[in-house]
């Protein structure tokens, strides 16, 4: 069977639908590629802050919105938890969207009994301090790390070359950076913790991991926008953290019952 072509449970967050760098087609492939018992859709799968400011809905957006729909209604559960970018949809909590299930977060038991808090992230926002003018600053700069991540994969192409994330081989560098990250993650495993929970599963800082924090687990999905990342259960209870772009490509996996890392935590890179 090759790689990721079925799970019990695939996380995906942060796909930005509506947003001009909003990977689809490597998304498309994915959900051709692979079936799952459930898939939880961990926020910000439509942008509407894009779409506030400009309409850009091409064509494979909307496939990807109807291969979501049409998973749900051929037998794969579907759990939606709403993020920041999509937070009107935090008003239909409880509700079904036709075949798919919206939560303000929710809690994964696996395989191997381990309990999963998830939510999308952006509550964890208060732990992280920024002033008003280093978050306009950290905007505008992750506005022109997306513009070079675009322009040198756009170049990578014409040289027949697969993608590759720019932005985030730059963001890894930046001392700043990779303090917010790690304050996050933190955060996150703290409110693991007071629920008396085996672990977290998130997304919203576009930063993949799979990894231990002080005992808990710390699994981040990734997004659609610079890295094309997603969390998966195999059968047996392991969990697997992809990248599917060109090649699909095992970034980290642990075992199923929270124990032995199989792969260290690697900076993401070209597949191949």
């Amino acid at each position: 069977m090759e790689l990721g072509q079925r799970y019990k449970t695939v996380w995906l967050s942060d796909i930005h639908l509506g947003f001009k760098d909003c990977r689809a087609d490597y998304l498309l492939d994915f959900l051709a590629k692979i079936e799952c018992e459930t898939l939880y859709l961990v926020g910000d799968v439509v942008d509407l802050w894009a779409l506030k400011r400009s309409l850009y809905w091409p064509s494979n957006h909307y496939e990807v919105v109807r291969s979501l729909f049409k998973k749900a209604s051929t037998g794969t559960r579907v759990v939606y938890i709403p993020g920041n970018h999509d937070e009107p949809l935090r008003d239909y909590v409880g509700h079904i969207l036709g075949p798919i299930e919206i939560k303000r977060e929710a809690i994964h038991t696996t395989v191997n009994g381990k309990r999963l808090l998830m939510f999308h992230g952006d509550c964890l926002d208060e732990h992280m301090r920024l002033s008003k003018w280093e978050g306009l600053v950290g905007d505008a700069a992750y506005d022109l790390l997306l513009f070079l991540n675009r322009w040198a994969n756009f170049i990578r192409r014409r040289f027949g070359r697969n993608y590759w994330s720019l932005a985030t081989y730059i963001k890894q560098r930046i001392p700043n950076a990779r303090q917010v990250i790690s304050v996050f993650e933190e955060a996150a495993i703290r409110e693991a913790s007071r629920r008396g929970l085996d672990g977290v599963v998130c997304g919203h800082i576009h930063q993949p991991a799979l990894k231990k924090v002080k005992g808990l687990l710390y699994c981040n999905d990734g997004d659609w926008i610079e890295n094309c990342t997603l969390l998966g259960e195999t059968f047996e209870g392991n969990l697997e953290l992809l990248q599917w772009t060109e090649h699909q490509t095992l970034l980290q996996s642990m075992t199923g019952n929270g124990g032995r890392v199989k792969a260290d935590v690697v900076p993401l890179r070209r597949a191949g």
